[in-house]
């Protein structure tokens, strides 16, 4: 097997790569959204938070049967990498996905990353060949969808008025795409409330959220084509902000939102912060984006308190996805 660098102007073997993605996505987690060529050219040049990683392109006889990813920050975890293989269905159990991860953890090493992370959807072959080589699972995390057709919105406005007494003494706030400057370091430092979220065993150091940070995410999603919606919820007699939810919309495929964080910060809980943001979202979507249809949210299963917060929005789950971490 040859292994090619990624690059976002190799359009054929992008495409190609995409192509395999998809693939693997009909027969391990059919529910999910498609990959298109725009959203992974997206992610190689942009990342998150412009730390787009590194994609290999596994070629057999001239055609890609395999994709790997190597994902670290700068930020912090400075010993991690978070390792993806992507094998096509009619190209599994042949050593590929073997030839890929031995390559994956050269690359880590090379970085100085003895600490491996990796995924895989419960019930896929993606597990056992995790177990294989060594990871030890140590978390699992439900993806939610919300599908707006579904959704009662005069249930969504009852609890969000119900929410708005709890949290009266907080009002919210509504910021489309950047955070104005002035903001930038209320938002960042309130973003690092993120890090009280369940890891269960995950080995994982808290992230840091600095200003240049939150605006690097920033710019790297807008650059992805994604529309940015945050709604914060600021103390009103002290102006703290309290915390926020974040939604992105496709501007390719405007019918598809990705939920990113949801977080209150720890001094301003017991007062339904998170149900009068998400409810907020909601109402605020419904009326800016029309269009979108579904609304996609990730929680560790251990995460009772967001959990029961999405369901009571509607939210059902559609698949689990097991965390695994080893060491090179």
């Amino acid at each position: 097997m040859d292994f090619i660098d990624l690059r976002p102007e190799d359009l054929t073997t992008v495409t190609s790569a995409v192509e395999l993605v998809n693939a693997a996505q009909a027969v391990d987690s059919p529910w999910e959204h498609s990959t298109t060529v725009v959203g992974m050219v997206g992610r190689m040049r942009y990342g998150w938070d412009l730390e787009p990683g590194r994609r290999l392109a596994g070629v057999v006889d001239g055609r890609v049967v395999t994709l790997g990813v190597v994902e670290t920050s700068e930020w912090d975890n400075l010993d991690l990498a978070w390792l993806g293989v992507t094998v096509h269905p009619d190209a599994r159990r042949r050593g590929h996905g073997t030839g890929m991860l031995e390559r994956l953890v050269a690359m880590a090493t090379e970085m100085g990353r003895p600490k491996l992370g990796t995924d895989a959807w419960d019930g896929t072959p993606g597990v056992p060949f995790a177990e294989k080589h060594g990871f030890v699972k140590k978390s699992q995390a439900i993806n939610r969808r919300q599908h707006l057709a579904e959704v009662a919105f005069d249930r969504v406005e009852k609890l969000h008025d119900e929410a708005r007494t709890a949290a009266a003494a907080y009002e919210l706030v509504r910021v489309l795409g950047r955070t104005p400057d002035d903001l930038l370091p209320a938002v960042a430092e309130m973003s690092a409330s993120i890090n009280d979220a369940p890891l269960d065993d995950l080995e994982i150091e808290d992230e840091n959220f600095a200003p240049e940070r939150i605006r690097n995410y920033e710019t790297a999603q807008l650059s992805r084509g994604q529309r940015l919606y945050r709604l914060v919820a600021r103390h009103r007699e002290t102006g703290a902000l309290a915390g926020h939810t974040v939604v992105a919309v496709e501007e390719e495929r405007p019918t598809i939102g990705d939920q990113h964080d949801t977080s209150v910060v720890a001094d301003h809980r017991g007062h339904r912060l998170g149900l009068f943001l998400k409810s907020g979202m909601n109402l605020w979507l419904r009326e800016a984006e029309p269009q979108l249809e579904t609304i996609d949210t990730w929680n560790a299963e251990s995460n009772d308190r967001m959990i029961g917060v999405n369901e009571e929005l509607g939210y059902r789950a559609m698949g689990r996805v097991l965390e695994f971490q080893r060491t090179a």
